[in-house]
């Protein structure tokens, strides 16, 4: 499979990592067994456990941990709807390293907050995410700051690939994983991961029908850019796909379905009465997608990865009004 990154890689971030986060839980919930039904068995990977709630402090840590003396001293600045920024400004705390985070106009304000509340300088330009990286590349040529990409880093995808790390140690009968896929640095590290230590896992992608370029680019076999973005699930709103990431994605997908808003928000709903975890849409996408995807999958051991918890209260509300 082409993959941007080595299984070394993977192992290199887990060592940066070790001395600031710990293993995530990965759950077993009889009830969910019961909703998926077809005889599967899922297990829930819980990013939400984090201390920014979501499986992009991995990626911020590992990308900034490797940043050398003189980028460091440059500060760090990305792009990000809010999970990659507050990793990023997590790990910019933790070493002393300015961070600037570049936002979408109108971007879910509590993530704003968070990542103002870990020390990043949050800059609101571009009317949704694809033009804020636009906008964020520029202002990084401007200041002469160092780009953490969202995606399109080496160090990114390995912190990534870490968490599937834990998976298959936690769980080695998993055979699948399910996987919400914005820029693909989940996938893309699963899929280095899993080819490495265990090619019997199955890696899926779950997208949202609103933000359908990943998908439509991986059905059609041609990156896509420019596509609408019309979801609530921010982590996997995205209008392009990645040439970093496509051909890992292309060649090492299992299979890749599109979600509702509707199946993310009930969803988001059976996994708070079931776990008592609040996903966001993002985190909630698994589900929806193992959901759409059992009748292929039956008989397996899946992960689901709830990657995120960063809800906005008012998609809360609407998840529970039901």
């Amino acid at each position: 499979m082409p993959s941007p990154i080595a299984f070394a890689d993977v192992l290199a971030a887990r060592e940066r990592l070790a001395p600031y986060l710990v293993p995530t839980p990965l759950r077993e919930y009889p009830q969910l067994n019961e909703l998926v039904g077809h005889d599967i068995r899922v297990w829930v990977k819980h990013e939400n456990h984090h201390p920014t709630q979501s499986f992009k402090i991995r990626n911020g840590l590992s990308a900034v941990t490797a940043l050398t003396a003189a980028e460091r001293a440059r500060g760090a600045i990305g792009a990000s709807t809010g999970n990659h920024g507050q990793g990023v400004a997590y790990a910019g705390k933790l070493l002393g390293i300015p961070v600037a985070i570049c936002v979408p106009e109108r971007n879910n304000p509590e993530k704003n907050a968070a990542m103002r509340a870990l020390g990043a300088e949050l800059i609101e330009t571009g009317v949704n995410y694809d033009a804020t990286v636009v906008d964020c590349g520029r202002i990084r040529d401007e200041r002469g700051m160092t780009l953490v990409h969202s995606t399109n880093n080496v160090n990114v995808i390995a912190g990534a690939g870490t968490m599937t790390l834990e998976i298959i140690e936690q769980e080695p009968s998993i055979d699948a994983i399910i996987i919400a896929l914005g820029g693909g640095s989940q996938a893309v590290g699963a899929l280095t991961v899993v080819g490495e230590r265990a090619p019997h896992v199955k890696v899926y992608a779950a997208g949202a029908e609103g933000a359908p370029a990943q998908y439509e680019s991986w059905r059609q076999g041609t990156l896509l850019s420019g596509l609408p973005i019309n979801t609530f699930a921010e982590g996997i709103g995205t209008g392009s796909a990645y040439e970093f990431t496509f051909d890992a994605l292309k060649a090492g997908l299992a299979d890749f379905v599109t979600v509702t808003e509707d199946a993310m928000y009930g969803a988001v709903r059976d996994l708070i009465r079931i776990t008592h975890n609040v996903p966001e849409g993002a985190g909630a996408a698994g589900l929806a997608g193992l959901r759409k995807l059992a009748p292929q999958l039956a008989g397996k051991r899946v992960a689901i990865v709830m990657c995120g918890g960063n809800l906005a209260m008012t998609d809360l509300k609407r998840a529970l009004s039901g």
